[in-house]
């Protein structure tokens, strides 16, 4: 008998399945594409690869303000999209060697739950069946394609997150719908390697969830960098290249010789057979409980398909949550410190509590921030470079609530602000904490004497 079927290969599925195959279950994990999923195959780890390209030639360009001189820099950028290629085979290999290791069966094809009867819960794929004690559901998200007239009509214009990985040129003008994290780390991408590019959201600002005051200044930089911004804009229509949108009552047009659409992603759900075991949906996602459990006994959810969290680290974890419970250790999954990042340059780093959710939870806070050039490190090596570290503690026991921060590597600190707030350290305890000098961040403990 099969302990575990896992459906979908990304960071939810795999990580379960390597923590399982590490407990000694017997684990099937079926995945109709690329090990590794969305993250792997055509999200974090491509993206990421492109923008350290990015990032290179953009300190390149810049190298005078260190005393370093280049002639004529250039990039090109088929031979990044090659590296970027070779970068996600690596991996995909990597995680392939894993479930060898760990002795989990993988399943190449499309999986679909038949139901379940007396010997277990059934699932088919390729033609034959599998029966296990327990089913993960995996499956992920997709992007969303939402119905603005004359989208389809845009043939190879219109791009998502998938078609524009493969692309092996850098379009000299790009319109990015959406100023959410993928829309921003693709215009600063293109915008790095001297793309023109227009970004039009819907919202009042970029990045939405975010720190406000956080996104705003990213946004005041990149408008500085030559990106420019239509906020509290409506897409109603493309036609060809030219997007049109409402703002502030009027309509207006800009163009790109490509359009990229980003507006958000939804969880996968259908075509799984969900209705043959009665799984519930929740807001377009599958119901879960604390500790993945679906309505279904046996049947777990894991990752994007909750539509809760749409993080391959979130993923990650929600995975190990099930293993855990299935080989007796009694855990719940905690959503009070997830860390988000957004991958520009510089970059965004922020978890817990911002001011907006503090807020709108009446939970009584005092806040306490910082340039980030407090941080003798950050100086040395962003020239003219300008940041923000901000620390939420709550009013009556001081315990951190939420940290955020704009300046490079924030994506690299921002783990400590986790742990302080999963183990609720205080400002005290957090004070007596030694940081090492000179790194960027001390500017987390700069912030929290200046209360």
């Amino acid at each position: 008998m099969i302990d575990l079927l896992i459906i979908g290969g990304g960071p939810a599925g795999y990580v379960a399945a390597e923590r399982a195959g590490q407990a000694g279950l017997k684990v099937v994990l079926f995945e109709k594409e690329a090990m590794g999923g969305v993250c792997l195959n055509e999200g974090c780890i491509p993206t990421k690869t492109l923008l350290y390209g990015a990032k290179i030639y953009e300190n390149v360009l810049q190298g005078e303000k260190y005393g370093v001189f280049s002639d004529a820099p250039r990039f090109d950028y088929a031979r990044m999209v090659s590296r970027k290629k070779k970068v996600v085979r690596r991996l995909v290999l990597g995680v392939e060697a894993k479930m060898k290791a760990h002795k989990v069966t993988v399943v190449k094809g499309e999986a679909t739950i038949v139901g379940r009867s007396s010997a277990g819960i059934e699932v088919s794929s390729n033609g034959e069946s599998f029966v296990g004690k327990n089913l993960l559901i995996c499956t992920g998200s997709e992007s969303v394609v939402p119905p603005i007239p004359g989208l389809a009509e845009a043939g190879d214009v219109v791009v998502t997150n998938r078609e524009v990985l493969e692309m092996t040129e850098c379009p000299k003008t790009l319109v990015v719908i959406g100023g959410g994290v993928i829309g921003m780390e693709f215009a600063s991408l293109y915008n790095s390697l001297g793309t023109q590019v227009t970004v039009v959201e819907m919202l009042p600002e970029i990045l939405g969830g975010m720190d406000l005051e956080i996104s705003a200044a990213l946004r005041a930089i990149y408008a500085k960098k030559g990106i420019t911004f239509h906020l509290s804009s409506k897409v109603v229509q493309v036609d060809g290249h030219k997007v049109l949108f409402e703002k502030d009552g009027e309509t207006q047009t800009v163009e790109g010789e490509k359009i990229l659409l980003s507006v958000g992603r939804r969880p996968v759900t259908r075509g799984l057979g969900l209705e043959n075991l009665g799984v519930e949906l929740y807001r377009n996602g599958i119901k879960v409980d604390e500790k993945m459990r679906t309505n279904v006994p046996g049947v777990f959810a894991a990752g994007d398909v909750t539509g809760f969290s749409l993080l391959a680290h979130t993923a990650s974890r929600e995975g190990e949550v099930v293993v855990n419970n299935l080989t007796g250790r009694d855990d719940v999954m905690r959503y009070n410190a997830i860390p988000g990042v957004v991958y520009t340059n510089p970059e965004v780093a922020g978890v817990g509590e911002t001011e907006e959710s503090a807020k709108a939870k009446n939970i009584a806070y005092k806040v306490a921030k910082l340039p980030m050039a407090y941080s003798g490190r950050f100086v040395a090596e962003n020239e003219g470079g300008s940041g923000i570290c901000k620390v939420l503690l709550g009013e009556k026991h001081g315990e951190v609530i939420g940290v955020h921060m704009l300046g490079n590597p924030c994506s690299e600190i921002i783990y400590g602000a986790c742990i302080a707030i999963e183990q609720e350290m205080t400002l005290k305890e957090m004070q007596e904490v030694v940081f090492p000098h000179p790194t960027v961040s001390e500017i987390i403990k700069e912030v929290l004497f200046s209360v």
